[in-house]
């Protein structure tokens, strides 16, 4: 991963109000899907997305204040140490191409 870029983490209850979360940070910054988690049977969903550092923080601001769902957590991790990156690539059990 790039230095200048970030991910941008959003935890958010039920799938539908991630999925509009989502298409918010997409809309709002030029920010790219890098996989989503679901736990506790699908009740809390983490989005993750990845851009420039900018971007990221505009994108997960814009997502906080939707108002659709208030999300329950959310964090932009600029610069993410190679650690970082190898878990979230591991994560990604969805099978989204990651940049």
């Amino acid at each position: 991963m790039n230095p200048s870029k970030a991910y941008g983490f959003v935890e958010i209850s039920g799938v539908t109000a991630a999925i509009t979360v989502l298409d918010t940070m997409c809309k709002t910054a030029d920010v790219t899907l890098v996989t989503w988690e679901k736990k506790w049977g699908g009740r809390l969903v983490t989005i993750i997305v990845s851009g420039e550092v900018a971007a990221v923080k505009e994108a997960v601001n814009a997502a906080s204040k939707s108002g659709f769902i208030k999300p329950a957590a959310s964090g932009v991790l600029p610069n993410p140490h190679p650690e970082i990156v190898r878990l979230v690539k591991r994560s990604n059990h969805n099978g989204i191409k990651s940049s």
